[in-house]
């Protein structure tokens, strides 16, 4: 074999990747809210989840991108661990898709199809308003090119009369359960380097049909890419959270589970396979029609692949419950559950596959950040009515660290967010993007604000006074009408636009205003009756002017995320 025939095999690879994945993000571009939406709707019971995982696998032709939006689901409370896992299952069902087109591809010359499908895909991307299809046709295109390449290769490279890959293969036994064991490893570890199940079973596919490789084998090293697989998945989730790893895990016990039980009828369940086919395994080389039954053998692989994980899913479906309890034992939640500790909750570096999906993960994360930032008011609030010194200084402490984690989540927040924006995003996601960077910058502004309010009160009691009882009412009236923001905002960014009515956060805004400004007169006719110092009304105005900047900010993430301004609604 030269040189040449290898980078042309490779490269056939890279083309069939490259492909799979531009399709695969141009079909949740243009389908993704809708396919999020469907996930989180039709999964009422384990069965809908299995069908819904295999609709949305098959659609998208990503079992990865389908996890991701589950394991977010289940982050966020949508799913339970149980629905999870039979979305997963149906996944497993619906990514076997994938191996049909590739068993075609190998069949039949579809190269001569690709080239007015690149014609007609690159005049749709320079029209504005069919640009994803057009994407979507030039990543099918280079996925059936880079098959069609590696079929050309697998006859050029002529392995049914290469002596030194017949003679490698030769001293394995078929029939020997040491072999099959060796290459279910060889398929794994294949499957975790190059980190793409499809590549491997290209591979397979190429050995099988030229008749170098023994069905058996071929079918071993098939279960090892469905365990490789999953194995890329746990090291990727391995610094996520509990529900992720669980979720991660499920997938790998659910595979494992199902190579398990094909390992004790291995030959017996290959032959009905082969049967339905129509492949016969006996058939010697050289005999008449064996090229013809070569040629069934990618078939063969596919229809493995589908029966395999259609089995395993029914065997599965009935105890999932106990799959559940499993996976809960093997994964436990982190011993560290410390609330002040920065920790982002959605964004996982190596989750994240396609943008679109991103861009779900850090909505989730700016509603945990926005949670937390109302907790850290909670800690103000209280701050004020503490007269404990020991237990003062260490909610003091506490708010503190809760500052510096807001500068934090803000940070890492647009750090991922501009990674994002740096791949090929549709219009409608780009405002989004846009529209969280202000959502991050506004919920910083009221971290820094709750602090400014902690240091304010903080320098009251070193001062050794004390605000007289009125300013203590108006203190707390003004918390509860900043709290009432906060409340309204985070109702904002958990539900749907339509659901929400922003009128309610900026009359709560103008009762904020009205109320500084009441108080704001009140406080200089105060100081003027000496009701109080100079000094205590500076304070006293310092803690009402930060509400009132609070409120400001909290409208601005409710603009941002209604896509409105105060003025226009």
């Amino acid at each position: 074999m030269s040189i040449w025939i290898f980078f042309k095999l490779i490269g056939a690879l890279a083309l069939l990747m490259f492909g799979m994945k531009a399709m695969s993000e141009a079909l949740q571009k243009m389908a993704g809210p809708q396919l999020r939406h469907i996930l989180g709707a039709m999964t009422t019971n384990r069965f809908t989840g299995i069908l819904t995982g295999t609709f949305i696998t098959a659609a998208v032709q990503s079992s990865t991108a389908t996890t991701v939006m589950t394991v977010s689901f289940v982050n966020a409370g949508l799913l339970t661990l149980v629905q999870a896992i039979s979305v997963i299952m149906g996944a497993n069902i619906g990514t076997t898709l994938t191996a049909w087109i590739m068993s075609a591809g190998f069949s039949f010359n579809i190269t001569d199809f690709v080239w007015p499908a690149f014609f007609i895909g690159i005049v749709l991307i320079y029209s504005k308003k069919r640009k994803l299809i057009g994407d979507f046709l030039f990543g099918i295109s280079f996925m059936f090119l880079g098959l069609g390449t590696l079929r050309q290769t697998g006859i050029d490279m002529d392995l049914a009369h290469n002596q030194a890959v017949l003679d490698f293969f030769s001293n394995f036994d078929p029939q020997s359960f040491f072999t099959t064991i060796v290459f279910l490893l060889i398929g794994s570890v294949l499957t975790m380097c190059v980190q793409s199940s499809a590549a491997i079973m290209a591979i397979t596919m190429i050995l099988c049909s030229t008749g170098v490789l023994p069905i058996y084998q071929g079918i071993a090293l098939v279960m090892g890419e469905n365990i490789g697989t999953t194995v890329t998945s746990n090291l990727a989730a391995l610094t996520a959270n509990t529900q992720a790893r669980r979720a991660a895990m499920a997938h790998m016990v659910f595979n494992v589970f199902g190579v398990l039980w094909v390992l004790c009828v291995f030959h017996p369940f290959i032959n009905m396979i082969c049967d339905w086919v129509g492949y016969d395994v006996s058939m010697p080389k050289g005999a008449p029609g064996f090229a013809a039954n070569a040629a069934k053998l990618s078939f063969v692989l596919a229809a493995f692949h589908t029966t395999f994980n259609v089995a395993n899913t029914t065997i599965l479906v009935g105890p999932i419950k106990y799959l559940e309890k499993l996976v809960c034992i093997i994964i436990k939640p982190k011993a560290n559950k410390d609330e002040d500790e920065f920790r982002l909750h959605f964004i996982q570096a190596g989750i994240m596959k396609t943008p679109e999906l991103s861009v779900l993960e850090a909505s989730k994360e700016i509603k945990s950040f926005a949670e937390r930032i109302q907790r850290m008011f909670g800690m103000v609030r209280e701050l004020l009515g503490e007269r404990d010194m020991d237990k003062f200084t260490k909610l003091y402490s506490r708010i503190e660290k809760y500052e510096g984690i807001s500068d934090n989540m803000e940070i890492e927040i647009a750090k991922y967010l501009d990674q994002v924006s740096n791949a090929h995003l549709s219009d409608e996601t780009k405002e989004k993007v846009r529209s969280m960077l202000r959502e991050i910058s506004e919920l910083e502004s009221i971290g820094d604000a709750c602090y400014n309010i902690a240091r304010t009160t903080n320098r009251l009691i070193n001062s050794k006074e004390e605000f007289i009882p009125e300013q203590y009412d108006h203190i707390h009236q003004m918390f509860e009408l900043t709290d009432d923001a906060l409340t309204q905002m985070n109702r904002i960014l958990v539900g749907h636009r339509q659901d929400n009515d922003v009128n309610r956060s900026f009359n709560i805004e103008t009762e904020i205003n009205n109320y500084r400004n009441q108080l704001r007169s009140q406080n200089i006719n105060d100081v003027n009756d000496h009701k109080y110092t100079y000094a205590i009304g500076t304070m006293y105005m310092d803690i009402i002017q930060e509400c009132e900047k609070l409120g400001d900010y909290v409208v601005n993430v409710v603009e941002a995320r209604m896509g409105v301004r105060q003025q226009d609604a």
